[in-house]
């Protein structure tokens, strides 16, 4: 045997050697994991069903999804599409910074404007704003009105997924709270998923992402169309109720 073949044979048996060996997961640890996620599951369907019992919570629920899916949409896609449209990066940048300033004063002036004509309307007047700022979106060409789209989106993002929470939080019973906004996480989460698609979808089909853009103001209508068919008063009653007989129990 060579040199050469006895030291790459060396090599090779200190390089196995010196390499770990895998234990084997035990299947006792891997069944538990399995029954922790399978009752994760259970407890989240079982949430669900408990859910639908609060009929008005789960109907804005819904609705909340649907908008708040355009809601992302618009965050997630607004730099590719500045980049499509010939936005420079450095304005692109600037703007992302501009909308977190200008969205904490706006949440604050959103939860005034909450407390004088309800949280139900000042929602409505966030997703009122959305409608804009598709429009604005769909005819937008120059960074100066890419800075505009910025200050608008910074104006409602912040309210309206605030108030969100906040308005959810009086439809349902204070002793569930926990497991209803863990519910609510989810529906968050989820909210994101549908819009890029859709928005893939249109930029594919049309060829532009302009079109794609103007898409988006069906999230905006139909989880609209859907709260206003939540009565803010009824679930309220509801889940006070719910808690009264806690109480008596």
């Amino acid at each position: 045997m060579t040199p050469i073949s006895t030291a790459a044979t060396a090599n090779a048996g200190s390089t196995l050697v010196g390499w770990p060996e895998r234990k084997p997961r035990p299947a006792s640890s891997m069944s538990v994991t399995g029954l922790n996620e399978a009752a994760a599951f259970t407890r989240l369907g079982q949430t669900l069903r408990d859910l639908r019992h609060y009929r008005h919570a789960f109907l804005f629920l819904v609705a909340f999804l649907l908008y708040n899916d355009g809601v992302n949409t618009i965050i997630r896609m607004a730099s590719p599409y500045g980049t499509e449209i010939g936005i420079a990066e450095g304005s692109l940048i600037a703007a992302f910074v501009m909308v977190q300033l200008v969205g904490i004063p706006f949440a604050f002036l959103f939860g005034a404007i909450a407390e004088r004509i309800g949280a139900k309307r000042a929602v409505f007047l966030s997703l009122a704003m959305y409608l804009v700022i598709a429009v604005w979106g769909y005819f937008m060409k120059t960074a100066f009105q890419f800075f505009v789209l910025a200050f608008l989106v910074g104006m409602v993002q912040g309210g309206a997924q605030g108030l969100s929470r906040s308005l959810f939080s009086t439809l349902i019973p204070r002793h569930r709270s926990s497991e209803f906004f863990a519910f609510f996480s989810v529906f968050e989460k989820f909210a994101g998923i549908f819009g890029p698609a859709i928005f893939g979808v249109m930029a594919m089909a049309t060829g532009s992402s302009r079109n794609a853009i103007l898409s988006l103001i069906v999230f905006f209508v139909v989880g609209g169309a859907l709260l206003a068919f939540v009565d803010v008063e009824a679930g309220q009653r509801a889940a006070r109720a719910a808690e009264a007989a806690v109480g008596e129990g």
